[in-house]
Formats: structure tokens, sequence, C-alpha cells
């Protein structure tokens, strides 16, 4: 479990395919601290470290992971939203994430509105019906508000300390992001599905 408050900035380093995607990833965390085993929140993926060296660690994507979220875009140099797993006691700054991606939300525009950014997203369509006005949704890992809704499109609204601390700061028009949707949410529709 994660809270979608993103915690460092890593880099790819490396790629190599084995089989599954083998990533290595520069971080800033105090990697003597991180067991082997342990997950952390790439982009909003949840993903195991296999190996760790002093200021990087090493993970394995499935296939099925990278056919499902964004990470076949990835390349040496990409910078990585990043998010250690949440401790009991942790403070839950943002909402109950998971680390398990739904689909792909594709950024439709982005417009600059005095120091902050809004940025126009489309979900997909089964996905739409889960995101509402004032909801939470994770988008490459971050924990953000919906400010609005029109049909498949949401909007989200970037604060420059937001922009500064992820990776959003380089959102451009065409990006494909990892949605996760709230887990809430998901519930709710489900419980409304069963009492019909």
């Amino acid at each position: 479990m994660f809270t979608g408050i993103i915690t460092d900035i890593g880099e790819v380093r490396a790629l190599e395919n084995r089989g599954d995607l083998r990533a290595r990833i520069g971080t800033r965390y105090d990697m003597t601290s991180v067991d082997l085993g342990a997950s952390i929140a790439c982009d909003g993926v949840c993903l195991t470290v296999v190996e760790t060296g002093a200021d990087w660690f090493d993970v394995d994507i499935s296939a099925e992971t990278v056919a499902r979220t964004n990470l076949d875009a990835w390349r040496e140099g990409t910078r990585v939203n990043l998010e250690r797993a949440l401790k009991v006691g942790d403070e839950l700054g943002g909402h109950i994430v998971s680390g398990h991606v739904d689909g792909l939300a594709r950024v439709v525009s982005v417009q600059d509105e005095g120091d902050s950014t809004r940025v126009t997203l489309r979900a997909p369509k089964e996905l739409a019906r889960f995101i509402a006005p004032k909801g939470s949704v994770a988008l490459n890992g971050a924990s953000l508000t919906v400010n609005e809704v029109d049909g498949c499109d949401f909007g989200i609204n970037f604060i420059p300390h937001t922009k500064q601390v992820t990776t959003w700061g380089d959102v451009a028009e065409g990006d494909d992001v990892n949605l996760e949707i709230d887990t809430m949410a998901r519930y709710v529709a489900r419980l409304a599905e069963m009492s019909a």
C-alpha cells in the first residue's frame, strides 16, 4: 500500500530484457534501509526490489505489467516518481493507493494558470465512471484531486510544489500516464451494481 505522496524522483539508469524487463533505478533513498523484496511504487506501479546498490535498486517488470502501463516508454534517463511502501503509523497524506494500475490516461491539454498548471486528461471509457469531481486518482503514482469531469475527460491542477517534487513539471500533451482509480470508488460502484 502507498499514499500517492511522491518521496523521490528516480532515474532509469539501465534497461535489460531477460525474458522480463530488468530496470535499474537511481535514487536518493538510503538503500541500506531497503530490503530485498520490498515494494517501491515506480510511476505508480508497485514493483519488487530484487537487487540494490549504494544509490540504486533493480526491479523485474513482467510483460503483463509493461503491456498495461506506460513503462514501455522508459528509456535510460527517464525520470520516475518513487514512493516507498506505507508503514503502520505513517502519515496518510494522500489517499490509499495499491500500486495496481487500472489503465492509461492521455494528456489532452496543458495550460498554465498563474504559477499552477491545469492538465486535462482522457480516461478509458470503462474507467471514466469511477472518476468524480473532488475525488482522488493516482496519476503516475501521485495522489491528486479531480477538479472537474466531462465525459471521459477530467481536469487536475498542479501547484508549483507538486511540479517541483514530482515528474509532473515535465508533462506534455499526448503523454500517456498510469491511472489508478480510487479504491473506494471501485467498491461504491460494485455495491451499486449488486443492489440494482
